[in-house]
């Protein structure tokens, strides 16, 4: 795909955003959601005008169980069905069986490995054969996202965010207005909403995404789904 067809990705509403992305691209586009607020807008958008663009989601064994509820109210609520992609299974037994169940806790990079296998690999799966992808990313979610934009190039794919310039009360809004189903949890302080033991509340003053990976120091905290065309996680731009 050419910077041309970037060009003719635009709008001024996330659902013009997506529409031009539709008629842009014509290969196949998969939307990964995980749920999440502004996941939850881009799947009422997508399914309320029925676009074609293909919704699927990572399943990593490790969901809070309100997660799993949202997911089945989403599909009885637009009649839909979202595609499951779950961890390779002997990878799975092979890092629990080296690091132990919650072994994530004892080092960064145990915590990446586990990411590796419940995340990013299967979201190479999904991805698989796509010509774009979207995703839920905004500019201000956190000081890594702060360089996110429209569309770009990624993982060889072209890569749309078409909230990336709103606020996250400008989404909780949109939610609000169109009775959207959102996790509860958002209600309790979860801001960002990931794998159960890896994910508390916030406190004010903190991020959006100072509750992911909480007992970690380095401020640089990603699972890897987001990384820059060399393969390294997305930072703020200087």
């Amino acid at each position: 795909m050419s910077t041309e067809v970037l060009a003719r990705i635009g709008g001024a509403t996330p659902l013009a955003r997506l529409q031009s992305l539709r008629a842009a691209v014509p290969g196949r586009i998969v939307f990964t959601t995980s749920f999440g607020l502004e996941d939850q807008a881009l799947a009422h958008l997508i399914f309320s005008n029925r676009l074609a663009i293909e919704v699927a989601t990572l399943d990593t064994g490790r969901l809070f169980p309100s997660t799993y509820q949202l997911w089945q109210e989403t599909e009885e609520r637009y009649g839909v069905r979202i595609r499951a992609f779950y961890p390779d299974a002997v990878a799975l037994a092979a890092l629990v069986a080296d690091a132990g169940i919650n072994g994530f806790y004892y080092s960064k990079a145990a915590r990446q490995a586990c990411c590796e296998v419940r995340k990013v690999e299967p979201l190479g799966r999904a991805l698989d054969g796509a010509a774009a992808w979207v995703t839920g990313l905004r500019a201000d979610q956190s000081g890594q996202r702060g360089s996110v934009a429209l569309a770009g190039f990624e993982r060889n794919l072209i890569k749309v965010a078409p909230f990336f310039d709103w606020t996250r009360n400008q989404v909780a809004d949109f939610c609000a207005a169109e009775a959207v189903p959102i996790n509860p949890l958002h209600a309790q302080g979860y801001s960002s909403i990931g794998c159960e033991p890896c994910t508390r509340a916030i406190v004010a003053g903190e991020d959006e995404r100072a509750g992911r990976w909480w007992w970690e120091t380095d401020d640089a905290r990603e699972c890897g789904l987001h990384v820059d065309d060399d393969g390294r996680p997305r930072r703020k731009a200087a």
